[in-house]
């Protein structure tokens, strides 16, 4: 059971949030407990799904936004991320398990992605205090100035939802993936 009120319908939620959980369950055919739990924030529901839809029309792939929320995930020990990630990254992003795995341990099968997931992990790990080697590595993987802004903007925008799921044990409604097993 959630640590604060997880409203059971969209009606049940603040006004305010109505109709932007109007607009999750129009795009995505239900609302997520995610989505369900920020709504006790209006504002914070409209940053939330600003940020991460303008990062989806971005330069960075769907798979490589999968494989960074894995990465998230795994070392913030968000079970409701990695549960909802390993399912969009499957179903969605056509990431395979060898994959999927790989980006649970902090890199990808992919030699380009590889750069982006462990310039991810090394973001989370080290607070965002990297090294210019840290930034000329994913430079020379191939990214620009404006998809290694977006990596770290990725990185923001996940640790945003492990924390409000960790910070109120959001039920997890997807298939349970536990970040105890990596």
């Amino acid at each position: 059971m959630s640590r604060i009120p997880l409203p059971a319908s969209i009606d049940a939620a603040p006004a305010a949030s109505r109709p932007l959980l109007e607009g999750v369950n129009k795009m995505l055919g239900s609302v997520p407990n995610l989505f369900r739990i920020t709504a006790n924030s209006p504002a914070a529901l409209e940053g939330y799904l600003g940020l991460n839809g303008a990062l989806a029309k971005g330069s960075l792939t769907p798979q490589t936004r999968e494989r960074i929320a894995l990465a998230v995930a795994q070392i913030n020990g968000c079970d409701y991320c990695l549960s909802a990630h390993a399912y969009l990254g499957k179903t969605l992003a056509k990431l395979d398990e060898a994959e999927i795995a790989a980006n649970r341990n902090g890199g990808s099968t992919d030699p380009k992605a590889d750069a982006a997931v462990r310039f991810a992990v090394k973001l989370v790990l080290d607070r965002g205090q990297v090294s210019d080697a840290d930034v000329s590595a994913v430079k020379l993987a191939g990214y620009s100035e404006a998809e290694i802004v977006e990596i770290v903007a990725h990185v923001a925008l996940n640790t945003l939802t492990n924390y409000l799921n960790e910070a109120f044990d959001t039920p997890i409604d997807f298939p349970v993936v536990s970040t105890k097993v990596a």
